[in-house]
């Protein structure tokens, strides 16, 4: 199976008020799960309006009155077609998200940055069907040691197809809370949009997934917040981008995070010198918009048991086939 025979294309959806998910949309992302029930357009209004308040407050020159500004969002969905003898299957493989920064000055539209979050339901199999199946009978192994590899390789080969190149023109960054297990440690590094950089004595297993995707991670906790930020990345994060383009990936992610784990970044302190992140931690405030993330756990697995059946288990031979040939 020739690499050329698994080919990308993308589809782009705004996400606004009026925003619905598609039908193949991975309904666990944080903007899908918004945009249900009673409350969706409040909750969508009241995301951006947070999103937009946060991108003012940290570009905040020549922005004396804290309007300047305002994010787009469009949900990026990259579909992958494979060609195989028995069949042809388009699969919605990546969800990732891309701004827009409106310059209310000027009247510029202004690339923000791509990637920011991040949804893939061959993640889903692994982390919910794959690694827990293997933790039952290996219970103290950790993960496997080709755990995440298929997945790397597919997202790297989406970065190096036409699809990418033709829509975007860098390397995406995505922005994922730190993990609960792990102990983070301040240094005394200090960037002006990306705030302190924390640094931790391991790597976590989403570190170790992502670093299989080709991505570095670094840590920082930007001004204001109360908590670092995984910001996974490829090339130089402090010199690849602008600092619009920063802004804009932490305005858009603190915001989700805010609402999706409100005990780490809605948090009524700041993280301390060495900080471990806890979602026991009863000392934060909820804002007012409703988010059922008991549905999103449960809802994971049900995605990653798709992932399996109708990707996964009907491709097995051809998947391997082409990851055992791909060139890292």
């Amino acid at each position: 199976m020739a690499h050329q025979d698994f080919e990308f294309s993308i589809s782009r959806i705004a996400f606004d008020e009026n925003y619905r998910p598609a039908e193949n949309t991975r309904i666990t992302t944080n903007f899908a799960n918004l945009a249900r029930g009673e409350s969706r357009r409040e909750n969508l209004r009241n995301t951006l309006r947070m999103i937009d308040n946060r991108f003012n407050s940290l570009a905040h020159w020549d922005n004396p009155k804290g309007d300047r500004y305002a994010v787009e969002l469009e949900i990026i969905t990259a579909e992958m077609r494979i060609d195989s003898d028995d069949s042809d299957t388009v699969f919605p493989l990546i969800e990732i998200l891309q701004t827009t920064i409106i310059d209310s000055k000027t009247g510029e539209r202004i690339a923000g940055m791509v990637g920011n979050n991040f949804s893939s339901y061959v993640r889903d199999y692994d982390f919910s069907v794959v690694l827990p199946a293997y933790m039952k009978s290996h219970p103290d192994a950790g993960a496997p040691n080709d755990f995440g590899d298929l997945h790397g390789k597919l997202f790297k080969h989406f970065l190096n197809s036409r699809a990418y190149r033709d829509n975007f023109s860098k390397l995406p960054v995505i922005c994922l809370s730190v993990s609960s297990k792990e102990v983070y440690h301040r240094t005394p590094n200090e960037h002006p949009i990306l705030g302190i950089e924390y640094r931790n004595d391991k790597f976590s297993m989403t570190d170790e997934y992502f670093a299989k995707m080709g991505m570095k991670v670094r840590y920082f906790m930007p001004p204001n917040s109360v908590a670092p930020y995984a910001f996974y990345h490829i090339g130089e994060l402090l010199g690849d981008y602008t600092s619009l383009e920063l802004v804009s990936t932490i305005s858009v992610m603190e915001t989700f995070q805010k609402i999706y784990r409100p005990e780490i970044y809605n948090a009524n302190s700041a993280a301390a010198e060495h900080y471990q992140p806890s979602l026991k931690y009863q000392d934060y405030s909820l804002t007012r918009i409703v988010y059922d993330r008991e549905e999103r756990s449960r809802l994971a697995v049900e995605q990653g048991k798709f992932a399996e059946e109708c990707f996964i288990k009907p491709h097995w031979a051809v998947l391997e086939q082409w990851s055992a040939a791909f060139a890292l």
